[in-house]
């Protein structure tokens, strides 16, 4: 048998690793991505390494330097990355090891590929978290523009997506910027969970040498320090948490994408999908495919298969460590990808939707929206409200016989089914009335969109 020599824990193995288990056991062609913060982790534990006096100066500036000869050769496509070496933290303390030597070996002294790897995926994430901040941000300031520029816009609300009751467009869509500052207090609140460091933990159980864990938590700017060396290297509940955030903002968005895909069709047609964000048929010349609201759809059932394998991941898993989660970051990294793309795709093309207003107003007569607005009329006018109810009732089965809306009826008509209903009637009747009637916080007047867009723009970060 030939023992192990390529290998830098192969001291205890007398055969080689078989060439398939290489690259099935292999994390190089994905974990790569944490170079940036591996060498992030590794600067600030050399640098606590020499003020515990477990590194010289020198042997910590050696160190050092050579890291960051490393990132220069990642940045620039120069670095050689090896199968064999398994993964980025074997790859770039080998590098390291070939360019300083004795010092380069010290590197490991009081910490453990497992809370390495726990460290790496925490400031990955945190760093990627603030990103898509910034990015629910920016889509959130475009959502308020649209709403101003539709604050005034009469559409129909749908429940049961039944034409139901006037709302004014802007309103509607300040629905999802309400939707998006949850999601962002939501990922607010994850990102503090993300941000304790578990270096120090080492492979378990913590480690002999004197480290000072504060230092390294500051020096990588951690608000906490996981304070179980057993937990802290063993679960991965931050990134499921952060699966489960974005998963909550992908459905957000899906659902945004679904009433575009609706309102764009020929059936709706309350709006306009730029071209650029479309595409056609190959065998249908007039079709305008709502593209990019398709994908977004599809791509949250993407992000929520990814929570659901995190999940399984590890609810089988013992404490502590095991090498289940190696399949931890396939997912983390598909899920920060994605959802960083689909908010930035959904930003670019908010500001060149065209809203078809007099589709929506013309829409909105349909339906019978201001039956309930009747109703109100009637106990305002000292009916019952279940009585209005009936009345109101009777009076749309009429509308539907005769193919008139309640606005459209007669005086005479109406007043057949109540003699309580007078002339004033007609200026609640009318989507304007309607809309202009729910004048209260939260309500659909063009008034209180205004004040709604002012207060939201008044509370973004």
């Amino acid at each position: 048998m030939t023992k192990e020599t390529n290998k830098l824990w192969g001291g205890r193995f007398n055969e080689s690793t078989d060439d398939f288990v290489k690259i099935f056991g292999a994390s190089i062609f994905f974990d790569k991505i944490l170079a940036p913060y591996d060498i992030q982790g590794s600067i600030a534990h050399a640098t606590m390494l020499s003020e515990v006096g477990l590194l010289t100066i020198d042997e910590k500036d050696q160190i050092i330097s050579g890291l960051d000869q490393i990132l220069k050769e990642i940045d620039s496509g120069k670095f050689n990355w090896s199968l064999d070496l398994e993964d980025v933290h074997m790859n770039i303390e080998s590098r390291l090891t070939s360019i300083c030597g004795d010092a380069g070996k010290k590197l490991h002294t009081g910490r453990s590929r497992n809370d390495q790897v726990a460290t790496d995926i925490r400031l990955y994430l945190r760093d990627n978290v603030d990103g898509l901040l910034v990015d629910i941000n920016k889509l959130q300031i475009e959502l308020l523009d649209l709403a101003e520029k539709e604050s005034s816009t009469i559409m129909p609300g749908f429940t049961h997506l039944q034409a139901a009751q006037p709302v004014i467009f802007g309103h509607h869509l300040m629905a999802y910027f309400e939707m998006l500052s949850r999601d962002f207090e939501r990922l607010e609140e994850c990102r503090k969970r993300i941000n304790s460091s578990p270096l120090g933990a080492a492979a378990l159980a913590g480690t002999t040498y004197p480290i000072n864990r504060k230092r390294t938590a500051e020096l990588l700017e951690f608000e906490n320090i996981c304070s179980n060396s057993l937990d802290a290297v063993s679960d991965r509940d931050f990134v499921i948490e952060f699966n489960s955030v974005a998963s909550i903002i992908m459905m957000h968005l899906s659902r945004f994408s679904e009433e575009l895909i609706i309102w764009s069709s020929a059936q709706f047609d309350f709006v306009e999908l730029p071209d650029s964000f479309c595409t056609g048929s190959s065998i249908m010349p007039q079709k305008k495919n709502p593209d990019v609201p398709e994908l977004v759809r599809g791509k949250t059932g993407r992000v929520f298969g990814n929570l659901t394998s995190l999940l399984t991941t590890m609810k089988g898993q013992p404490l502590a460590y095991n090498k289940d989660n190696q399949e931890d970051k396939e997912p983390l990294f598909d899920t920060v990808d994605t959802l960083k793309s689909c908010l930035r795709v959904f930003t670019q093309m908010l500001p060149n939707i065209e809203a078809k207003r007099d589709n929506m107003y013309n829409s909105t007569k349909k339906g019978y929206t201001t039956a309930t607005d009747l109703a109100d009329y009637l106990v305002n006018k000292g009916l019952p409200f279940r009585d209005a109810h009936e009345v109101v009732g009777k009076s749309v089965s009429y509308g539907i016989e005769h193919q008139k809306d309640l606005c459209e009826l007669s005086l005479t008509e109406l007043q057949s089914f109540d003699d309580r209903i007078e002339d004033d009637v007609f200026d609640i009747l009318s989507l304007e009335g309607a809309v202009n009637a729910r004048d209260h916080l939260g309500a659909t007047s063009p008034n209180q969109v205004m004040q709604a867009i002012k207060v939201a723009r008044s509370s973004l970060k």
